[in-house]
C-alpha cells in the first residue's frame, strides 16, 4: 500500500468544511423541519401512499425474483464460501437486477422508489450481502448521483453499462476519514493541456469494491481544497485493490481498500462541478440511506414471523412461551414497532418519489430509528428463540432441526448501524439542522467571533422575530374534538401537535443556555433528535392505520390497534426523553469518560489479558489467504493477537 499521509485540521477548519458541504437552502417544505420549529404540518404527510395494487411489469420483475431466490440463492453457502457465486451474480444482471433504479432510455427498468425499496426489503429478509450488492450499486454508486448530477455525455456513457450489470461502488472513506471530510487526502490536479485529473490516494472500505469496474470517488484539489466527485474506471492504470476487508457478518461482502496513482481522468468524467463532491455525495446519500430502511423492514418482518410460529408451539411450564407475560410483552413490543417501521420507511420512501418536499431529515429520521429498532428487535428475537438462536443454521439442520438463520442475521445486521452514516453521525446532521432556523436569526449572538457592534446591530432583528415566534409555541389547540375524524388516534394525534410545540421551545431554550457551547452538548440535542423521530414515527402510524381505514383494507382494525400501542409505548419515551433534557448526568458522564482515557481507572482492566512482548505465533491463511503479503502484526483491544493477511480479489 501507499503512504499514508495523516490531515490534522483544527475543530474549526473540519466544521467549516461540514458547514460548506450542507445544503442551506429549503426550497420545498419539510415535515421534519416544520416540526422542530414547532409547525405541525401534518398535511404534508397526511395522505399515506397506500399501494393497493403493483404495476404489472413491476409485478413481473418481482415474482421473477422471487422464483430465482428460491431456486438459485442460498445464503447459508453465501455465508459459508464468502463469495457471491457467478450464477447469483449472472442471474441477476439477467433479471435486470442491476438497472432497477436507472431510466429505461438508459436500458434499465425504470422502477420508482416505492417499487426498487420493496425489492431491498424483500432481500432483508432473504440475505445480508446480496442487498448490500445491490444497494451499494445503485443507491450510492454510480447510477444516483449520475442520474441527479451527471452531464448527459456521462449519463449515455456509463448508466447503459451499469443497467445491464457493470457493478459500480461509493469512494468516500479513507484511513483517517470518516465524517470528517477535512482529513481527507486523496487528491487531484489538472494536467497542463487541461485534459484530465491526475488522481492520488487511498479509499478504504469500499463496498463492491473487489469487483466493481466503475467507481464515484471523491477527491480533494491539492490547491484550492475543493472536493470534487468522478466517475473512475478499476481497469484504468494506476487503480489498484490493495486489499479485501472482512468482516463479522456480510462474509461476502466484496469490499475493498483501492489506492490510485497517477490515474489520469478525462475532464468528462467529473461528476457535476468542481467543488461540488460533497454536496453530490450528501445529495446522494439522502435518497440512497432509504434502502437501509427499507432493508431492515424486510429484517424486522422475518424476525416477528420466526419468533410468533416459535413461540406459539414452544411450551415451558404448561403453555407455550408467548402465553409467558414476558415474551408476551417482547413479542407485542416487536409487532407495534413493525407497524411503525414500515409506516415511516414507505412514507419517507413515497416523498422521495413525489418530489415536492425535501427528504434530508425524513431519510436521515429513517435511516437511524428504522436501523435502532430493527436491532433491537433482531436482539430480543434471539432471546426468545434462546439456544436455538445462537445455534448456526448448519448445526441446527445436521441434528434434525429446522435451520431458521438468527446467528447469521445477528452478524450480517449489525453493520446497518453503521452503514451510510452511523447512528450518531444521523443524530449530529439533524441536530445541526434543528437549529438551523434559530442560527439563521440569532447566530450572531452566540458567535464568539462577531463584535458587540455586530451583536447589538443585529438585536432589533432577533427581538422581532422572536417577539411573534416564541408565544405562538406556546398557543394552539392539540385536543378534542380536534382530529375527532381520527377515531381512536385522535388523542395521539393531538399529542403530536403539542410535543412538537414543546420540542421546539426546548430547542430555543437549548440556544439560550448553552449557547456557542451547543454544539458540544451532544447528549442534549441527540435526545431533541430523538423526540423528534419518535413523533415522526407515530405520525406516520397514525397517517397509514386512518388511510387503512379509510380505504376499507381488510387489515384496518389490526392496524388501529397496532397504531395506538405504539403510539402509547412512544409517548412514554418521549416524556422520559423531555425529563431528561434537563435532569441528566450528561457532565459528571463527560468528566468520568475523561478520567478513562486518562489511564485513571485501569485497574478496572486487572485481570485481563495483555502480551508480553510482540512475539506472535503464524496463523495459517484461509483458502482465499495470499501468504506472501502479509500485514503487520497488530494487538487487538484485548490483547490478542490480530494478524491479516491481503487477499486475492475477483
Amino acid at each position: 500500500m501507499p503512504d499514508k499521509k495523516v490531515v490534522n485540521p483544527s475543530e474549526e477548519e473540519s466544521r467549516k468544511v461540514a458547514e460548506a458541504s450542507r445544503q442551506t437552502t429549503w426550497e420545498k417544505p419539510s415535515f421534519m423541519r416544520e416540526l422542530f420549529l414547532g409547525n405541525f404540518r401534518f398535511d404534508l404527510v397526511e395522505q399515506y401512499p397506500l399501494v393497493r395494487r403493483q404495476r404489472a411489469e413491476f409485478q413481473k420483475f418481482y415474482d421473477a425474483l422471487v422464483k430465482f431466490i428460491n431456486s438459485e440463492v442460498d445464503p447459508v453457502e453465501i455465508d459459508r464460501t464468502g463469495e457471491y457465486p457467478k450464477a447469483v451474480v449472472d442471474g441477476l444482471r439477467k433479471l435486470g437486477a442491476f438497472g432497477m433504479k436507472i431510466p429505461k432510455k438508459y436500458g434499465g427498468l425504470g422502477f420508482t422508489n416505492l417499487e426498487y425499496q420493496k425489492v431491498m426489503e424483500l432481500m432483508g429478509s432473504v440475505d445480508g450481502n446480496i442487498s448490500a450488492l445491490l444497494s451499494a450499486h445503485q443507491s450510492i454508486g454510480v447510477p444516483q448521483p449520475l442520474k441527479t448530477f451527471g452531464s448527459d455525455e456521462l449519463k449515455e456513457k456509463y448508466l447503459p453499462r451499469c443497467a445491464k450489470g457493470e457493478i459500480s461502488a461509493f469512494a468516500l472513506t479513507e484511513d483517517n476519514v470518516g465524517s470528517d471530510p477535512a482529513r481527507m487526502t486523496t487528491n487531484y490536479s489538472l494536467t497542463e493541456d487541461g485534459k484530465h485529473f491526475v488522481l492520488n490516494g487511498e479509499k478504504l472500505w469500499c463496498t463492491n469494491g473487489t469487483i466493481a469496474k466503475l467507481l464515484v470517488v471523491m477527491a480533494i484539489d491539492a490547491k484550492t481544497k475543493k472536493i470534487s466527485a468522478f466517475v473512475v474506471e478499476t481497469g484504468w492504470k494506476g487503480v489498484k485493490v490493495e486489499h479485501r476487508c472482512h468482516f463479522m457478518g456480510l462474509r461476502a461482502l466484496a469490499n475493498a481498500v483501492i489506492s490510485f496513482k497517477d490515474v489520469k481522468i478525462p475532464v468528462g468524467n467529473l461528476i457535476g462541478k468542481e467543488g461540488r463532491g460533497l454536496k453530490i455525495a450528501l445529495t446522494t446519500l439522502n435518497d440512497g440511506r432509504l434502502s437501509i430502511p427499507n432493508g431492515s423492514l424486510g429484517t424486522a418482518k422475518a424476525c416477528l414471523r420466526s419468533c410468533r410460529e416459535w413461540a406459539s408451539v414452544r411450551e415451558q411450564w404448561g403453555k407455550p412461551v408467548g402465553k409467558h407475560e414476558a415474551i408476551a410483552h417482547k413479542i407485542s413490543d416487536m409487532a407495534a414497532v413493525n407497524f411503525a417501521m414500515e409506516s415511516m420507511t414507505k412514507l419517507a420512501t413515497a416523498m422521495a418519489d413525489r418530489g415536492d418536499t425535501d427528504i434530508r431529515l425524513e431519510a436521515a429520521a429513517a435511516k437511524e430509528w428504522i436501523s435502532c429498532r430493527t436491532w433491537e428487535i433482531v436482539d430480543e428475537t434471539m432471546q426468545i428463540r434462546g439456544g436455538r438462536g445462537y445455534e448456526t443454521e448448519s448445526s441446527l439442520a445436521a441434528r434434525g432441526e429446522e435451520p431458521v438463520a438468527v446467528e447469521r442475521v445477528m452478524r450480517d445486521y449489525r453493520i446497518n448501524k453503521i452503514f451510510e452514516g452511523s447512528s450518531e453521525i444521523m443524530h449530529l446532521i439533524m441536530a445541526r439542522e434543528a437549529v438551523d432556523k434559530h442560527l439563521e436569526v440569532a447566530g450572531v449572538i452566540i458567535n464568539p467571533k462577531k463584535g458587540m457592534n455586530e451583536k447589538l446591530a443585529a438585536l432589533p432583528g432577533i427581538s422581532a422575530f422572536y417577539a411573534t415566534w416564541y408565544p405562538s409555541r406556546w398557543l394552539g389547540w392539540g385536543r378534542w374534538p380536534r382530529y375527532q375524524e381520527y377515531g381512536s388516534l385522535a388523542g395521539h394525534l393531538g399529542y403530536v401537535e403539542r410535543s412538537c410545540r414543546r420540542l421546539s421551545r426546548q430547542v430555543f431554550h437549548g440556544m439560550v443556555v448553552h449557547q456557542a457551547k451547543l454544539q458540544h452538548k451532544q447528549g442534549f440535542l441527540f435526545r431533541l433528535v430523538d423526540v423528534g423521530n419518535e413523533l415522526f414515527a407515530m405520525a406516520a402510524s397514525i397517517s397509514r392505520a386512518h388511510a387503512m381505514r379509510q380505504a376499507g383494507d381488510e387489515n384496518a382494525a389490526e392496524a388501529m390497534e397496532l397504531a395506538d400501542l405504539f403510539c402509547r409505548m412512544a409517548r412514554r419515551k418521549i416524556k422520559q426523553l423531555f425529563r431528561d433534557l434537563w435532569s441528566n448526568d450528561d457532565l459528571l458522564k463527560y468528566r468520568r469518560a475523561l478520567a478513562v482515557l486518562d489511564g485513571r481507572y485501569r485497574f478496572l482492566e486487572e485481570g485481563s489479558f495483555q502480551a508480553i512482548d510482540d512475539a506472535q505465533p503464524a496463523v495459517t491463511p484461509g483458502p482465499q489467504a495470499v501468504p506472501d503479503t502479509p500485514a503487520k502484526d497488530k494487538k487487538g483491544p484485548i490483547g490478542v493477537a490480530a494478524r491479516g493477511t491481503a487477499e486475492a480479489t475477483s
